[in-house]
């Protein structure tokens, strides 16, 4: 699928603060709007209620939810609240080393305090310590545990995917391991596999290793970290006498440094049916690279293996104004994008052009 970029965009802003951001900077395919949905600081993670309220997570210490486009402080003190989730009523927030309960209703009092602690435990490093974290079609909740090194032989507790079966207990079990950092999945709509995005080393030089999107066929297989990157690049480290084909290999290699982070399956309605159980995500963009890259919501068809752009922009020559974080799709099938240098969350929607 080929996108021709359309400069011009209709823009509006949610609130003043808002106005200063140069979205005129930004290319969509034709057809697209963005706007500023909400302005909230250092927007991370983003869950939504029923309702419609919408939680967002931070690497800070706050914990905001977002209401009839008005953002309130939920929770505050903690420890790089980044991941958010809502199930039955119950918002749930990750800290690097534990699980919050808050009540979910909406007559909770603002700013609140956590129900409970879970019993789960996770470790306390803070090195790829902040969490994504969401539940399953299974109903259970996944939480991953990143690397606590650029590049190590991490100990059993590192670079895993977990599941906790049941809240209730400390119970968690490992699904995927050799994930270097993930902070960012999503379910295939029809296989209800799992996919995630995974952020590649550093100091390899400018173009590797690659960022991947990966996917879950099998319980508890191997991605490779730290033994081998990519499809077939062995580590110079760790990667000596081991075989990359031992290893679950990324459905996509992406280019260097980019830093992906959210993903979505698209499954609405609103948008040109080329969309249609495609994968929107966010690179945040290189920070470990002489040229920059990154920095833009791209798109991978369904069935493709090569990801296009879809919001570009943010990055103007060396210099970012803002960096894509997270990705949530509506109700009425618009989608929601984090950017936590721009201290705001985006929504973009479609409108097709009427024939003359």
């Amino acid at each position: 699928m080929k996108f021709i970029f359309s400069a011009l965009l209709t823009l509006s802003f949610a609130q003043a603060g808002a106005a200063n951001l140069p979205l005129n900077k930004l290319k969509l395919p034709p057809g697209f709007k963005i706007e500023v949905f909400a302005e909230v600081p250092s927007a991370r993670s983003l869950a939504q209620a029923p309702d419609g309220r919408i939680f967002v997570g931070t690497r800070q210490e706050n914990v905001y939810v977002v209401k009839n486009g008005k953002t309130e402080l939920l929770a505050e003190g903690l420890n790089q609240p980044n991941g958010v989730a809502f199930k039955d009523g119950k918002l749930y927030v990750a800290e690097v080393s534990r699980i919050l309960e808050f009540d979910g209703s909406l007559s909770a009092k603002l700013p609140m305090k956590p129900l409970r602690e879970l019993p789960v435990k996770f470790p306390t490093d803070t090195h790829h310590g902040w969490k994504f974290i969401r539940f399953g079609p299974d109903g259970k909740l996944y939480v991953p545990v990143g690397a606590n090194c650029n590049i190590c032989d991490p100990k059993k507790d590192y670079a895993r995917i977990y599941r906790v079966n049941d809240l209730n207990k400390a119970d968690k079990e490992v699904i995927a391991e050799g994930v270097r950092n993930t902070v960012g999945f999503d379910w295939h709509p029809d296989t209800k596999q799992l996919w995630f995005t995974d952020n590649g080393r550093d100091w390899l030089g400018d173009d590797q290793p690659p960022c991947e999107i990966n996917q879950l066929v099998k319980e508890k297989s191997n991605f490779g970290f730290p033994y081998c990157h990519g499809k077939n690049l062995l580590d110079p480290d760790f990667g000596k006498g081991k075989n990359c084909a031992d290893y679950v290999a990324p459905v996509v290699e992406l280019r260097a440094h980019v830093a992906p982070l959210g993903m979505r399956f698209y499954t609405g309605k609103a948008f040109p049916e080329t969309f249609s159980k495609g994968i929107f995500f966010a690179e945040h963009g290189s920070w470990n690279r002489s040229i920059p890259q990154g920095y833009r919501v791209a798109f991978l068809q369904a069935g493709a293996t090569e990801p296009i752009n879809f919001i570009d922009g943010f990055l103007q020559g060396s210099d970012a104004w803002g960096r894509p974080v997270d990705i949530e799709q509506l109700a009425d099938g618009s989608i929601l994008i984090s950017d936590d240098k721009a201290n705001v969350i985006y929504k973009v929607t479609y409108s097709a052009s009427k024939k003359k």
